[in-house]
């Protein structure tokens, strides 16, 4: 089996990367009864230290729960070699016979040998994702958001990774400039497949140039060699007004579909960005916020790509993400255009897909409630109007209010703002002295995975307090209309901070 094979029933691939991950210090720990494996083409002898790869849950009814692994035990070693990652701990663990070094909670080591089925899964679930470090990006992008923060916040949100691991597990996009001839061959070997590339120009005067990297010129030789080595990728182009955009931005599409053939479909797919700008960049980065006549400029070219290309190649091949269609108040091109959805993870017909989840969810409505019921759902304002449809139906329901806010981000310094970039202040500011009602709703994309803290730090019961209301988080998308009705019932989320 490919390590994509075995992955897949490990991990998602929706999983906010920044928020879930912890640069640990390396520490050196004293391994015993140590074996080689010459045999294993997959995962070498790791001539550098990694941290044991720490538990942070046991599945119920699984193998470790009976042999007795908890959280906090961490994995030292199985036959005798090191996990770097999940990439390799499932490869690992796909032998029937596994020896197995673990680290107790009170530093002890300990053997432990289990036979099992070659498919069988542990039921381990980690702490983190890499248990060496994350690859860390040496780009200096002016438009990289990570870079428009105010500083201060948790550390984790300062975080630049640019780790092919990350990209191959999760669908982080990555930009391959900062892999190593290690890195390269591992991919091949692993087969770790499909990627997520930040392409953003084909052409390498203008990616070195965005990418303020002199390695930044060699992506078409690198989608080659991914060609050559059978490893697949979707691709993204992050639009810069006057950078990369016009006739750099066809060359850039029509280079890339070069590699969707018939037989050989290295780039599966490309998604068509618009750059994000915060209050917080330097005054001098030369970028542009998008406009509402630049957005519509840009639906026009790339829709007429897509028409040629559909003809020459059989696919739409790119597509604009949502906020391109919002910021223009152009309707939503329909589901059945985006395909197969291939990059519905980057923000590229996700708003369409959730509205299709909503239209289902509301054909069959109850005429009215048992209890005079009245709350709010909160969004970004970039969504707002799309959602109106839907609330107008919720609202015909006989003793249901439901108040719809879109709101802006003062926290941001934009207007226009995607529902996952509201933060507590916004809430805050946007909704004090507002009819409420008995509770507000807002979705889990608001929030720090796991956890009841926004982008500015402030957690739930802070906004909570402020605005004298309970809030209720949104986790599942399909059950979000019986929440909203009441026909749900939906926790109050505690105080994690």
């Amino acid at each position: 089996k490919t390590a994509y094979e075995l992955l897949r029933s490990l991990v998602g691939s929706e999983m906010c990367i920044r928020d879930r991950l912890t640069v640990w210090p390396l520490i050196v720990w004293q391994e015993i009864n140590y074996k080689e494996s010459s045999n294993d083409l997959l995962i070498p002898n790791i001539n550098y230290k990694i941290n044991p790869a720490e538990i942070e849950s046991v599945e119920n009814n699984s193998i470790a729960e009976e042999i007795g692994f908890e959280p906090g035990d961490s994995i030292i070693s199985i036959n005798g070699k090191k996990p770097r990652d999940l990439i390799d701990y499932q490869i690992l663990i796909s032998e029937e016979i596994l020896d197995i070094s673990v680290l107790d909670t009170n530093k002890q080591i300990h053997n432990i040998s289990i036979e099992k089925d070659t498919d069988d899964n542990l039921g381990i679930n980690f702490k983190n994702a890499l248990f060496d470090s994350i690859k860390q990006c040496n780009n200096k992008c002016p438009f990289c958001f990570i870079d428009q923060q105010p500083n201060g916040k948790r550390k984790s949100l300062y975080i630049k990774d640019d780790d092919f691991r990350l990209s191959f597990l999760y669908g982080s996009y990555l930009t391959l400039t900062n892999l190593n001839k290690d890195d390269w061959n591992r991919i091949s070997t692993q087969k770790l497949s499909p990627l997520f590339i930040s392409v953003h120009a084909t052409d390498p005067k203008t990616r070195e140039r965005l990418l303020k990297n002199e390695k930044a010129r060699k992506i078409l030789n690198q989608i080659k060699w991914f060609e050559q080595n059978s490893i697949q990728i979707h691709a993204q182009i992050v639009v810069c007004p006057n950078i990369n955009d016009g006739k750099i931005l066809k060359k850039s599409i029509y280079e890339l579909a070069k590699f969707h053939k018939k037989n050989i479909k290295t780039v599966l797919s490309t998604a068509i960005v618009p750059v994000g700008l915060t209050k917080f960049r330097p005054e001098d980065d030369g970028l542009i916020p998008i406009s509402k006549e630049y957005a519509i400029k840009t639906i026009k070219q790339v829709e007429k790509i897509q028409t040629s290309l559909q003809k020459t190649i059989g696919t739409r091949f790119c597509w604009l993400a949502d906020e391109w269609y919002l910021i223009a108040g152009i309707k939503l091109p329909s589901y059945k255009t985006y395909e197969n959805m291939p990059q519905e993870s980057n923000g590229v017909g996700s708003i369409r897909s959730f509205l299709k989840t909503l239209e289902t969810k509301t054909k069959s409505l109850p005429e009215k409630v048992d209890k005079q019921r009245k709350v709010s759902w909160i969004v970004g304002k970039l969504v707002y109007e799309a959602l109106l449809p839907t609330v107008k139906k919720l609202n015909s329901i006989d003793g249901l209010t439901i108040n719809l806010y879109g709101l802006p981000s003062n926290y941001w310094g934009q207007d226009q703002v995607v529902t996952g970039l509201l933060t507590g202040e916004d809430l805050i500011s946007g909704l004090l002295n507002k009819d409420l009602g008995e509770s507000i709703f807002i979705p889990s994309i608001m929030l720090k995975l796991n956890s009841d803290l926004f982008l500015d730090d402030k957690n739930i019961t802070e906004v909570s307090n402020k605005l004298k209301t309970n809030i209720h988080v949104l986790d599942d998308t399909n059950d979000i209309i019986n929440n909203l009705i009441g026909i749900s019932n939906t926790q109050k989320i505690l105080n994690y901070a």
